[in-house]
Protein backbone atom coordinates (compact mmCIF):
# COMPACT_ATOMS: atom_id res chain seq x y z
CA UNK A 1 0.00 0.00 0.00
CA UNK A 2 2.45 2.36 0.59
CA UNK A 3 4.55 1.76 -2.69
CA UNK A 4 0.93 3.03 -4.24
CA UNK A 5 0.93 5.79 -2.64
CA UNK A 6 4.28 7.21 -3.24
CA UNK A 7 3.85 5.85 -7.27
CA UNK A 8 0.34 7.22 -7.45
CA UNK A 9 2.21 10.86 -5.52
CA UNK A 10 5.35 10.73 -7.98
CA UNK A 11 2.45 10.38 -11.53
CA UNK A 12 0.49 13.75 -10.08
CA UNK A 13 3.22 15.11 -9.84
CA UNK A 14 4.42 14.53 -13.23
CA UNK A 15 1.44 14.99 -14.64
CA UNK A 16 0.90 18.80 -13.22
CA UNK A 17 4.40 19.51 -14.26
CA UNK A 18 3.49 18.04 -17.69
CA UNK A 19 0.70 20.91 -17.52
CA UNK A 20 2.69 23.49 -16.60
CA UNK A 21 5.24 23.59 -19.17
CA UNK A 22 2.69 22.83 -22.06
CA UNK A 23 0.92 26.20 -20.54
CA UNK A 24 4.29 27.81 -20.63
CA UNK A 25 5.05 26.93 -23.96
CA UNK A 26 1.73 28.35 -25.28
CA UNK A 27 2.67 31.56 -23.63
CA UNK A 28 6.14 31.96 -25.00
CA UNK A 29 4.41 31.10 -28.33
CA UNK A 30 1.82 33.32 -28.62
CA UNK A 31 4.03 36.53 -29.35
CA UNK A 32 6.07 34.22 -32.22
CA UNK A 33 2.62 33.65 -33.24
CA UNK A 34 1.31 37.33 -33.37
CA UNK A 35 4.83 38.81 -35.12
CA UNK A 36 4.36 36.19 -37.96
CA UNK A 37 0.83 36.75 -38.55
CA UNK A 38 1.71 40.46 -38.66
CA UNK A 39 4.75 39.92 -40.80
CA UNK A 40 2.60 37.85 -43.28
CA UNK A 41 -0.02 41.02 -43.29
CA UNK A 42 2.77 43.07 -45.45
CA UNK A 43 3.17 41.58 -48.59
CA UNK A 44 6.68 40.15 -50.28
CA UNK A 45 8.27 43.61 -52.10
CA UNK A 46 8.04 42.84 -55.90
CA UNK A 47 4.85 41.87 -55.64
CA UNK A 48 2.70 44.42 -56.37
CA UNK A 49 0.86 44.93 -59.40
CA UNK A 50 -1.48 48.04 -60.93
CA UNK A 51 -4.39 48.28 -58.85
CA UNK A 52 -2.73 46.60 -55.74
CA UNK A 53 -2.80 49.74 -53.21
CA UNK A 54 -6.10 51.21 -54.95
CA UNK A 55 -8.02 47.92 -54.57
CA UNK A 56 -7.08 47.47 -50.81
CA UNK A 57 -7.85 51.20 -50.23
CA UNK A 58 -10.63 51.99 -52.27
CA UNK A 59 -12.44 49.16 -52.14
CA UNK A 60 -14.08 47.74 -55.35
CA UNK A 61 -17.99 48.75 -56.69
CA UNK A 62 -19.64 47.82 -59.56
CA UNK A 63 -18.50 47.45 -62.84
CA UNK A 64 -18.84 50.52 -65.27
CA UNK A 65 -22.32 51.96 -66.92
CA UNK A 66 -20.32 53.71 -69.84
CA UNK A 67 -19.57 50.64 -72.57
CA UNK A 68 -19.24 53.25 -75.21
CA UNK A 69 -18.15 51.62 -78.68
CA UNK A 70 -15.60 54.41 -78.85
CA UNK A 71 -13.92 52.92 -75.91
CA UNK A 72 -10.77 50.05 -76.40
CA UNK A 73 -10.59 47.39 -74.25
CA UNK A 74 -7.42 46.01 -72.45
CA UNK A 75 -5.58 44.32 -70.46
CA UNK A 76 -2.66 44.77 -67.28
CA UNK A 77 -0.59 41.75 -66.33
CA UNK A 78 2.08 41.25 -64.00
CA UNK A 79 4.46 38.00 -62.60
CA UNK A 80 1.74 36.89 -61.15
CA UNK A 81 -0.21 35.62 -64.03
CA UNK A 82 2.64 33.96 -65.42
CA UNK A 83 2.41 32.59 -68.81
CA UNK A 84 -1.08 34.22 -70.67
CA UNK A 85 -2.92 33.08 -72.92
CA UNK A 86 -3.15 35.80 -75.36
CA UNK A 87 -4.71 34.19 -78.41
CA UNK A 88 -8.36 33.36 -75.90
CA UNK A 89 -7.57 37.55 -74.86
CA UNK A 90 -7.60 38.74 -78.32
CA UNK A 91 -10.34 36.86 -79.53
CA UNK A 92 -12.41 38.32 -76.43
CA UNK A 93 -11.96 41.62 -77.72
CA UNK A 94 -8.85 42.89 -75.98
CA UNK A 95 -6.90 44.91 -78.21
CA UNK A 96 -3.93 46.08 -76.32
CA UNK A 97 -2.31 45.58 -72.98
CA UNK A 98 0.26 46.42 -70.21
CA UNK A 99 2.78 44.17 -68.48
CA UNK A 100 4.68 44.59 -65.83
CA UNK A 101 8.50 45.07 -66.19
CA UNK A 102 9.87 46.39 -62.91
CA UNK A 103 9.29 47.53 -59.67
CA UNK A 104 12.14 49.93 -57.64
CA UNK A 105 15.35 49.03 -58.72
CA UNK A 106 15.32 45.33 -57.79
CA UNK A 107 13.12 43.24 -58.91
CA UNK A 108 11.90 42.47 -62.62
CA UNK A 109 8.71 40.31 -63.79
CA UNK A 110 9.93 36.67 -64.36
CA UNK A 111 7.05 36.60 -67.21
CA UNK A 112 8.16 39.65 -68.65
CA UNK A 113 9.20 38.04 -72.20
CA UNK A 114 6.17 36.23 -72.36
CA UNK A 115 3.80 38.60 -72.14
CA UNK A 116 5.37 41.35 -73.53
CA UNK A 117 5.91 39.68 -76.58
CA UNK A 118 3.04 36.99 -76.29
CA UNK A 119 0.89 39.55 -76.39
CA UNK A 120 2.73 41.88 -79.33
CA UNK A 121 2.50 38.27 -81.53
CA UNK A 122 -0.59 38.13 -81.63
CA UNK A 123 -1.44 41.44 -82.58
CA UNK A 124 -1.60 43.67 -79.31
CA UNK A 125 -0.53 47.00 -79.21
CA UNK A 126 1.04 46.50 -76.14
CA UNK A 127 3.72 48.47 -73.65
CA UNK A 128 5.53 47.90 -70.41
CA UNK A 129 4.95 49.33 -66.95
CA UNK A 130 7.16 50.13 -63.36
CA UNK A 131 5.84 49.76 -59.90
CA UNK A 132 6.81 52.87 -58.46
CA UNK A 133 8.76 52.62 -54.85
CA UNK A 134 9.72 56.06 -53.90
CA UNK A 135 11.10 55.35 -50.33
CA UNK A 136 13.48 52.94 -52.45
CA UNK A 137 15.80 55.26 -54.71
CA UNK A 138 15.41 58.26 -56.65
CA UNK A 139 13.01 58.76 -59.80
CA UNK A 140 15.30 58.87 -62.23
CA UNK A 141 17.18 55.56 -60.58
CA UNK A 142 13.84 53.65 -61.38
CA UNK A 143 13.33 55.44 -64.96
CA UNK A 144 17.07 54.33 -66.01
CA UNK A 145 16.51 50.79 -64.27
CA UNK A 146 13.00 50.43 -66.08
CA UNK A 147 14.33 51.79 -69.00
CA UNK A 148 17.14 49.27 -68.98
CA UNK A 149 14.69 46.23 -68.02
CA UNK A 150 11.43 46.62 -70.82
CA UNK A 151 10.76 50.01 -70.17
CA UNK A 152 12.15 50.87 -73.28
CA UNK A 153 9.94 52.56 -76.57
CA UNK A 154 10.07 52.26 -80.11
CA UNK A 155 7.96 53.67 -83.26
CA UNK A 156 6.63 50.18 -84.65
CA UNK A 157 3.10 51.28 -84.13
CA UNK A 158 2.34 48.66 -81.60
CA UNK A 159 4.54 49.73 -78.49
CA UNK A 160 3.01 52.32 -75.59
CA UNK A 161 5.05 54.37 -73.81
CA UNK A 162 5.81 53.21 -70.63
CA UNK A 163 3.77 53.58 -67.51
CA UNK A 164 4.77 55.10 -64.12
CA UNK A 165 2.31 53.17 -61.41
CA UNK A 166 2.25 55.45 -58.68
CA UNK A 167 -0.66 54.55 -56.05
CA UNK A 168 -0.43 53.46 -52.25
CA UNK A 169 2.20 51.74 -50.89
CA UNK A 170 1.03 47.90 -50.48
CA UNK A 171 4.29 47.88 -48.02
CA UNK A 172 3.82 50.40 -45.48
CA UNK A 173 3.35 54.25 -45.21
CA UNK A 174 0.81 55.51 -47.97
CA UNK A 175 2.52 58.30 -49.05
CA UNK A 176 6.02 56.06 -49.10
CA UNK A 177 6.91 59.15 -46.09
CA UNK A 178 6.90 61.82 -48.07
CA UNK A 179 5.33 65.27 -48.44
CA UNK A 180 3.36 66.31 -50.99
CA UNK A 181 5.91 68.35 -52.53
CA UNK A 182 8.61 65.94 -52.20
CA UNK A 183 6.37 63.39 -54.15
CA UNK A 184 6.02 65.94 -56.71
CA UNK A 185 9.49 66.17 -56.92
CA UNK A 186 10.29 62.54 -57.11
CA UNK A 187 7.41 61.88 -59.98
CA UNK A 188 9.08 64.88 -61.57
CA UNK A 189 12.48 63.39 -61.69
CA UNK A 190 10.94 60.06 -62.81
CA UNK A 191 9.03 61.41 -65.96
CA UNK A 192 12.11 63.90 -67.29
CA UNK A 193 14.49 61.11 -66.86
CA UNK A 194 12.02 58.72 -69.01
CA UNK A 195 11.77 61.19 -71.48
CA UNK A 196 15.44 62.13 -71.92
CA UNK A 197 15.77 58.37 -72.46
CA UNK A 198 12.81 57.62 -74.83
CA UNK A 199 11.57 60.46 -76.12
CA UNK A 200 8.28 60.00 -75.17
CA UNK A 201 5.84 61.18 -72.02
CA UNK A 202 5.30 58.08 -69.42
CA UNK A 203 1.98 57.21 -69.49
CA UNK A 204 1.09 58.11 -64.94
CA UNK A 205 -1.19 55.64 -63.82
CA UNK A 206 -2.98 56.66 -60.29
CA UNK A 207 -6.09 56.92 -58.28
CA UNK A 208 -7.50 60.16 -57.97
CA UNK A 209 -7.78 59.60 -53.83
CA UNK A 210 -4.09 58.92 -53.78
CA UNK A 211 -2.81 61.72 -55.91
CA UNK A 212 -4.98 63.96 -53.95
CA UNK A 213 -3.57 62.84 -50.82
CA UNK A 214 -0.02 62.15 -51.30
CA UNK A 215 0.54 64.97 -53.55
CA UNK A 216 -1.39 67.53 -52.95
CA UNK A 217 -3.58 67.28 -55.72
CA UNK A 218 -0.48 69.03 -58.22
CA UNK A 219 -2.08 69.62 -61.67
CA UNK A 220 1.94 69.95 -62.91
CA UNK A 221 1.70 66.79 -65.06
CA UNK A 222 -1.59 67.31 -66.90
CA UNK A 223 -0.64 68.78 -69.69
CA UNK A 224 2.35 66.20 -70.64
CA UNK A 225 1.70 62.80 -69.21
CA UNK A 226 -1.34 60.78 -70.43
CA UNK A 227 -3.59 59.86 -67.51
CA UNK A 228 -4.40 56.51 -66.91
CA UNK A 229 -7.04 56.00 -63.56
CA UNK A 230 -7.93 53.62 -61.41
CA UNK A 231 -11.17 53.16 -59.86
CA UNK A 232 -13.61 50.61 -59.49
CA UNK A 233 -17.02 51.80 -59.56
CA UNK A 234 -19.88 52.32 -61.89
CA UNK A 235 -18.02 55.47 -63.62
CA UNK A 236 -14.81 57.07 -63.43
CA UNK A 237 -15.15 60.21 -60.97
CA UNK A 238 -13.15 63.33 -60.13
CA UNK A 239 -10.03 63.21 -62.09
CA UNK A 240 -6.56 64.18 -60.20
CA UNK A 241 -5.94 67.99 -61.30
CA UNK A 242 -4.71 69.23 -64.26
CA UNK A 243 -6.07 66.30 -66.17
CA UNK A 244 -9.43 67.73 -68.70
CA UNK A 245 -9.96 63.76 -69.26
CA UNK A 246 -8.34 60.45 -69.15
CA UNK A 247 -6.34 58.45 -71.34
CA UNK A 248 -7.10 54.87 -69.88
CA UNK A 249 -9.58 53.95 -66.72
CA UNK A 250 -8.75 50.65 -65.01
CA UNK A 251 -12.16 50.24 -63.89
CA UNK A 252 -12.38 46.47 -62.39
CA UNK A 253 -9.12 44.74 -60.44
CA UNK A 254 -9.16 40.96 -60.34
CA UNK A 255 -5.60 40.76 -58.90
CA UNK A 256 -3.58 38.01 -59.68
CA UNK A 257 -6.54 35.71 -61.17
CA UNK A 258 -7.08 36.80 -65.16
CA UNK A 259 -5.27 40.48 -65.13
CA UNK A 260 -7.01 43.97 -64.81
CA UNK A 261 -9.26 45.25 -66.98
CA UNK A 262 -9.07 49.00 -68.79
CA UNK A 263 -10.67 50.72 -71.35
CA UNK A 264 -8.56 53.44 -73.54
CA UNK A 265 -10.67 56.63 -73.84
CA UNK A 266 -10.83 56.17 -77.69
CA UNK A 267 -10.98 53.79 -80.58
CA UNK A 268 -8.36 51.56 -81.66
CA UNK A 269 -7.27 54.44 -83.97
CA UNK A 270 -6.69 56.32 -81.25
CA UNK A 271 -4.26 53.50 -79.33
CA UNK A 272 -2.09 53.41 -82.45
CA UNK A 273 -1.68 57.28 -82.38
CA UNK A 274 -0.74 56.67 -78.85
CA UNK A 275 1.81 54.08 -79.25
CA UNK A 276 3.49 56.04 -82.35
CA UNK A 277 3.57 59.48 -81.04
Amino acid sequence: MHVHRTGSARRSRLRAAGSLLAALSLLLALPVAAQAADEGSVPERGSAYLGMGVASHDGVDSLPRDNRAAQTEGVDVSGHQGSVNWTSLWNSGVKWAYAKATEGTSYTNPSFAQQYNGSYNVGMIRGAYHFATPDTSSGAVQANYFVAHGGGWSKDGKTLPGVLDIEWNPYGAQCYGKSASAMVSWIRDFVNTYRAKTGRDAVIYTATSWWQTCTGNSSAFGSTNPLWVARYASSVGALPAGWGFYTIWQYTSTGPVVGDHNKFNGALDRVKALANG
